[in-house]
């Protein structure tokens, strides 16, 4: 008994040693830069220009503006995250929301939500394109009608920065690619096959993120061969992908490690590696959502993933909309936060710099055994 105690104590000792050296790579990676640029090329923007007065906030306020929130797809951790940074400032600046869509990854759905949206005059919207060509024309009506129009993450097509939107609120998407490559690679041991799930859609958002990790294990990880890439952009993301990763496991019995787009695929893959009895199999992916955040907890599958940080994208982009609104004021036109490596190391401090909130009890009562 006292042996099986041993063995367990030490291999849980090596995977805390495996992730904390995958996070202090991922993170001398970033080192608190912006790596990502804007889908027109722009330099990245703190979030610090987003900052308002005592008296600013007054004005605004004073102004009792209306806001729309129209949303590509909702009900992940990413969405409520953003949107209670965007519903908290909002109050504090006295803006009403009068309405918050979801699209369902649907540009016909979303093109139809800004109509409706219009029809009920709002002063701001805030919104993140499901497709940045097909709802173009949507969101150029949007900017005909007078309305403040703020993205996260990325532009609709053919429009133009401080004439038709004020500005575009991004994590650092290429940066999170960056990130979760290096966790990935350290995890396995700088060598291996591994595959990767990336989002086959006209997202600028996932296209950076696939960018970034596949070029870093390219010029960065000789030793580490990707030996399959799939598309995923069904409605059910998670059975999708759970189907695709479960092709390249059976296909592949020495494969390592996965890579998935965001958390939501990245569910697929772990049910697919579970059912293929694969639970040695490296994941990452982006996105701190709860099921990797209990994965985590649990030292299994999720070696670690880069996280963005919606609730202060959430702030930023409110702050943004209502001084340009109100005061006049001009914004860069591209403004991003950093990108956030997360491993078991670091978990409980990144939950709360994510969400702004304590670590759930679930993952808290995971992380003392």
């Amino acid at each position: 008994m006292l042996t099986g105690c041993s063995n367990s104590t030490t291999s849980s000792e090596s995977a805390e040693d495996t992730a904390a050296s995958a996070l202090e790579v991922a993170q001398k990676a970033i080192d608190g830069k912006v790596l990502s640029t804007g889908a027109n090329g722009e330099e990245a923007a703190s979030a610090d220009v987003a900052d308002l007065t005592d008296e600013e906030v007054q004005k605004i306020k004073d102004a009792h503006l209306k806001a729309a929130l129209v949303f590509h797809y909702a009900g992940n951790d990413w969405y409520n995250a953003q949107v209670a940074g965007l519903k908290a400032t909002f109050e504090e600046l006295g803006v009403e929301i009068i309405a918050t869509t979801d699209a369902d990854f649907s540009p016909d759905k979303q093109v139809s939500d800004i109509e409706t949206v219009l029809a009920q005059n709002p002063d701001i919207i805030i919104s993140i394109p499901t497709d940045a060509t097909a709802t173009s024309a949507a969101y150029k009506k949007v900017a005909e009608a007078g309305v403040t129009l703020v993205f996260m993450d990325q532009p609709a097509n053919d429009l133009e920065a401080g004439k038709d939107y004020v500005s575009v609120v991004s994590a650092d998407n290429y940066g999170n690619g960056v990130a979760s490559a290096h966790i990935l690679a350290n995890s396995i041991g700088k060598k291996g096959k591994i595959a990767a799930l990336y989002h086959d859609a006209d997202f600028f958002v996932t296209e950076q993120r696939y960018e970034g990790f596949k070029k870093t294990i390219e010029e960065e990880y000789p030793d580490i061969q990707i030996i399959a890439e799939k598309g995923v952009s069904d409605s059910d993301l998670v059975a999708q992908s759970q189907q695709q990763a479960d092709a390249i496991i059976n296909q592949n019995p020495d494969l390592a490690g996965m890579w998935a787009p965001w958390d939501v695929p990245a569910e697929g893959v772990m049910a697919a590696a579970r059912s293929a009895g694969r639970n040695d199999l490296k994941i990452t992916t982006i996105d701190l959502g709860e099921s990797v955040g209990v994965a985590m907890a649990q030292n299994q599958l999720i070696s670690g993933t880069s996280a963005q940080r919606p609730y202060d994208q959430g702030v930023t982009e409110a702050k943004i909309a209502a001084g340009a609104r109100v005061l006049g004021k001009t914004y860069p036109t591209y403004v991003a936060l950093s990108a956030l490596p997360v491993t078991r190391t670091n978990l409980k401090e990144a939950w709360s710099e994510v969400y702004h909130s304590d670590l759930p009890s679930n993952i808290a009562d995971l992380m003392k055994n």
